[in-house]
C-alpha cells in the first residue's frame, strides 16, 4: 500500500481527537462559572437601569414628594408634571423642543455630508495637506469644549451669526465632523477600490462614484456618524447657553431644563418629567439605527 505526500501532510496537520476534546472542555463553562457570569450581568444591568427607572418614577410625583427621607415607589403619583410642561405652564417646552429638533436635524445633515465627503476624499485620493488635515482633526478632538467657547464666540460675532440657530449648527459641526470623518474614513477604507474603478469605466464622475456606489455600501458607517452628530446637538448645554439668544423661545431643551433648577428651590418632579421627554427622541433615533451600529463601529475602527 502506498501513501502519497499529500495524505501524509493532511494526517500530520489534522488535530487529534484528544486535542479536540481538550479544546472543547476548555470552552465549556462549569455551572458555578455560568451562574457567576449571569449574576454579574444581572447586577451590572440593574446598576445601569435603576437611575433611569427612578427618574421615571420621580417624574410622576409632585415636587414635594419627589425627594423624601424614605422614598417610596408610588406616592401621590399622577400625570400633572407632564401636563403642566406640555401645556406651557412650566416654560415654553414645545418651543424648546422645536428648536432642538431643528438644530439637531441640521447638524446631522450638514455634519454627515461634510464628514462623508471629507472621509471619502482622504480615503481615496492623495493630495497636498492630506496628512495635515487628518492630524488637524485629531488635534481638535483634544481640546475641551470650555477652551473653544471664546474663539468660536468671536468668530460667530464677526460673521454676524451670534445668537442664531445657524451659528450653533456650525459650532456643533466643528465638534462632530472631525470624529465622524475618522469613522467614515476607516469605513471607506474597507470598501474595495475596484468598485470606484468600475464606476469610472462606466462613465461616472468621482462624485458620481461616491454618491451612487460608495454611499449605499456605507450605510452602517453613515448610521453611526449620523447618530453621533444627532446626540452632539441634542443634549449639549455649554455651547447652546453661550451662542443662543437669551430669549426663552430661542432656547434648546437642554438649556430650557435649567428653569426647573432655581436658586433656592429645585422642581424635581417637573425636571424628571422634562428629562424623560427629552430622552424619547434620542431613544427613537437609536432604535432606528441600532442594527447598523455594531457593523459601523467595527468597520470604522480599522486602521486607515
Amino acid at each position: 500500500m502506498t501513501i502519497d505526500a499529500a495524505t501524509v501532510r493532511v494526517a500530520t496537520n489534522a488535530p487529534s481527537a484528544a486535542s479536540v476534546a481538550r479544546s472543547r472542555s476548555h470552552r465549556r463553562r462549569g455551572p458555578l462559572a455560568s451562574l457567576g457570569l449571569h449574576a454579574a450581568l444581572a447586577v451590572a444591568s440593574l446598576i445601569a437601569v435603576f437611575p433611569v427607572f427612578w427618574v421615571l418614577v420621580t417624574s410622576f410625583k409632585p415636587d414635594a414628594r419627589a425627594v423624601e427621607p424614605t422614598p417610596t415607589l408610588t406616592n401621590q403619583s399622577s400625570f400633572d408634571n407632564y401636563t403642566r410642561i406640555l401645556s406651557g405652564e412650566k416654560g415654553a417646552f414645545l418651543s424648546w423642543f422645536g428648536n432642538s429638533v431643528t438644530i439637531a436635524a441640521m447638524t446631522t445633515v450638514v455634519g454627515l455630508f461634510l464628514a462623508a465627503t471629507t472621509g471619502y476624499a482622504v480615503s481615496r485620493f492623495n493630495f497636498p495637506g492630506r496628512r495635515g488635515l487628518m492630524l488637524g482633526f485629531l488635534v481638535i478632538q483634544m481640546f475641551p469644549f470650555a477652551v473653544l467657547i471664546v474663539p468660536l464666540y468671536n468668530i460667530l460675532l464677526a460673521l454676524g451669526l451670534q445668537g442664531t440657530s445657524i451659528g450653533l449648527v456650525l459650532v456643533y459641526c466643528t465638534t462632530a465632523v472631525p470624529f465622524c470623518t475618522y469613522m467614515l474614513k476607516g469605513y471607506f477604507d474597507t470598501i474595495p477600490r475596484e468598485i470606484d474603478e468600475a464606476g469610472r469605466v462606466d462613465g461616472l464622475s468621482p462624485f458620481g462614484v461616491f454618491w451612487r456606489l460608495i454611499l449605499p455600501l456605507a450605510r452602517p458607517g453613515l448610521a453611526v456618524t449620523a447618530f453621533y452628530s444627532f446626540l452632539t446637538a441634542w443634549g449639549e448645554v455649554a455651547f447652546a447657553s453661550a451662542f443662543l439668544s437669551a430669549a426663552d423661545e430661542s432656547k434648546t431643551l437642554a438649556v430650557g431644563l435649567q428653569v426647573f433648577v432655581q436658586q433656592n428651590r429645585t422642581e424635581w418632579g417637573h425636571l424628571a418629567a422634562a428629562s424623560i421627554l427629552v430622552a424619547i427622541p434620542a431613544v427613537i433615533v437609536f432604535y432606528l439605527v441600532q442594527r447598523f451600529l455594531v457593523a459601523g463601529l467595527a468597520a470604522g475602527s480599522v486602521k486607515g
